[in-house]
């Protein structure tokens, strides 16, 4: 069960803040939480320092690991959802703040971004000089972060949509190409064909992105790699290490590890 996502100030409009960037630090507790689809002048960059982050926009999922951040351009609609424990920061950039792309993507976060987000975020007193220093920094440095690629690309086709939601609620399910064409009434063959088109990825490979994307967000939350595998619905833990392996090059652990120690510079590709 997901709960809305409380933040610490009531009634918060980052868009009634006149300043080139904000920093919102928000503790989840034991229980998922979710931010409703929404949207703000301002643009988004959600950055977990403990825990996952998935970020919905119209045209993809995208994941939040720990050390690195979503960028979400001003006036695009989105939704969050926080696993449970996790430990989140919002930062708010007004338009034309800093040199950041005009489409969603997913940044690595350096060490020093990280403790300047922190920083900014946790300030207990108002420091005029001190925070403007701190944002002028911050900016500068968030454009040359590197992009990955921690997403799954969703079409607005609405039977791609269905299927998408589908598994998205249940990733578990395993059910052949044969039989989703079936349930959006297409044909097998051009129900692959939709999917390349849309997604530029064959049907395996893109709901094998999507296990991958929650493998990640649920490992990163603490989840054992024994519990996701099940609710994967892969078969034993080697059959899913070896599908992550394949995908990434290292197993669950190592991986997990080396995003840690290198600020988010392993991905999904």
């Amino acid at each position: 069960m997901r709960q809305p996502l409380r933040y610490p100030r009531v009634n918060f409009d980052v868009d009634d803040v006149q300043a080139p960037a904000i920093a919102v630090r928000v503790d989840v507790t034991e229980t998922k939480a979710e931010v409703a689809a929404h949207l703000h002048r301002k643009g988004q960059l959600v950055f977990a320092l403990g825990g996952g982050v998935t970020c919905r926009v119209q045209s993809g999922l995208w994941m939040v690991p720990p050390h690195c951040g979503v960028w979400i351009p001003g006036g695009m609609g989105h939704s969050n959802i926080a696993t449970a424990n996790a430990r989140i920061f919002f930062v708010y950039i007004e338009p034309g703040a800093a040199d950041l792309p005009d489409r969603c993507c997913t940044l690595s976060i350096s060490p020093l971004l990280r403790e300047l987000i922190i920083e900014l975020a946790d300030r207990v007193e108002e420091d005029e000089a001190r925070d403007v220093l701190l944002t002028t920094i911050l900016l500068s440095e968030l454009p040359r972060m590197p992009v990955q690629q921690l997403h799954l690309p969703i079409s607005a086709e609405p039977r791609l949509r269905r299927i998408a939601d589908a598994l998205a609620q249940d990733p578990a399910d395993r059910s052949t190409l044969a039989e989703w064409a079936s349930r959006v009434a297409l044909s097998e063959s051009s129900l692959a064909r939709l999917v390349v088109k849309q997604t530029g990825l064959s049907f395996g490979r893109w709901r094998q992105q999507l296990h991958l994307i929650v493998a990640i967000r649920e490992l990163a939350s603490g989840a054992s790699v024994q519990q996701v595998s099940g609710d994967l619905g892969y078969g034993s833990v080697t059959a899913f290490i070896t599908m992550f392996k394949k995908a990434l090059g290292k197993p669950p652990a190592k991986y997990l590890a080396s995003v840690a120690h290198n600020g988010g510079s392993a991905f999904v590709g």
